[in-house]
């Protein structure tokens, strides 16, 4: 029986089409591969290059497309930074679609530079909360304030997602905070971790303050496997443990709530890139194979897993961060041309 998921697609901004289409060129690969699974692809309005002819960078009627869609494909959004400009399309459809845990796998790939052979770990990071949710104010000129909104609600809920992954995995769960500093709102969190770790009692607890975590990445990677944490922290503690399995032009991204999943690379729209026909599409091949997941497609989503593993371990087709010469698009058929020969 053929199963069909309808996915909605936010090529975005900069190198965004790019590695979109670089996605898709493998997923449409694996429907080749895998008969009984059929994609319907739905090219949805967003980014900066909307908001002079919308007034917005995610519009309603694009919103009302990804809600009749089974999943979100987003290539990079270019974010305004002025006051008063609209907030990033991806902490919208976050808010919107409730998509409270960001997940962001990092694992070591072969011959990808990576700080230790053995990296494999998750970043589960809270993504309603915080101060993402972008309540800010000038009091007076030259004074402003950022609310940091917490709550053991929102908590409590994206660590048991964590517990429930660490215990698919080595039952290792890292949580981090700066509660020393931040001692009502990071105490909540903290104590939503006590509450939810009585489920779970088979889970190792590991405590790190967020400063001590930054080093410790680096330190020694290998020991992490689930590491949970507040919306900032994790935004940062991610991006560097991206760095340590080789950047994040190989780092994909999930973005999952109760009811729908977005996927994305976690890299920016890169914009003097644009065009170029250069950037490493991994990541975003890479997020589309987290959705398959997210759909319950494993085995289609295993192909994807070992077409990138062959490509890298050939060494024949890699894009300039990887050491190579290849195009964004070589990367990107080489790796469907695996999926069809396996």
């Amino acid at each position: 029986m053929v199963k069909t998921y309808k996915i909605s697609v936010i090529p975005g901004d900069g190198i965004g089409p790019e590695v979109a289409e670089a996605a898709i060129t493998v997923l449409n690969a694996v429907q080749d591969a895998v008969p009984s699974l059929n994609l319907e692809f739905i090219e949805v309005e967003a980014g900066l290059k909307f908001i002079d002819k919308y007034g917005t960078n995610l519009p309603a009627h694009s919103l009302e497309i990804i809600e009749e869609t089974n999943a979100c494909l987003k290539g990079p959004v270019t974010t305004p930074e002025e006051p008063g400009s609209p907030r990033s399309v991806a902490v919208t459809l976050r808010t919107y679609f409730d998509l409270y845990a960001n997940v962001r796998p990092c694992k070591t790939l072969p011959k990808v530079p990576s700080l230790h052979p053995d990296i494999d770990m998750v970043v589960v990071r809270e993504n309603t909360e915080g101060l993402y949710v972008g309540k800010e104010f000038e009091v007076v000129p030259g004074i402003g304030i950022a609310l940091r909104i917490i709550t053991s609600k929102g908590c409590e809920r994206i660590a048991r997602f964590a517990f429930n992954l660490a215990m698919k995995r080595r039952k290792l769960l890292t949580y981090v905070h700066k509660a020393n500093i931040l001692k009502i709102t990071d105490t909540i969190f903290k104590n939503a971790i006590f509450k939810v770790a009585e489920d779970f009692p088979e889970v190792e607890l590991d405590e790190r303050r967020v400063d001590a975590m930054a080093m410790q990445l680096i330190k020694r990677p290998e020991f992490f496997d689930v590491i949970v944490t507040t919306n900032l922290f994790g935004d940062v503690i991610s991006d560097e443990a991206a760095q340590t399995v080789g950047g994040l032009g190989v780092a994909p991204g999930a973005n999952i709530g109760d009811n729908f999943g977005m996927f994305e690379p976690i890299h920016g729209s890169a914009p003097k890139y644009t065009g170029m026909n250069k950037v490493n599409p991994t990541a975003t091949i890479l997020a589309s194979k987290i959705m398959l997941e997210y759909l319950g497609e494993e085995k289609a989503a295993k192909k994807i897993e070992n077409a990138v593993i062959d490509v890298l371990k050939e060494g024949k087709v890699l894009t300039y961060d990887l050491g190579g010469t290849a195009k964004t698009f070589e990367m990107a058929k080489a790796i469907a041309g695996k999926v069809i020969q396996q």
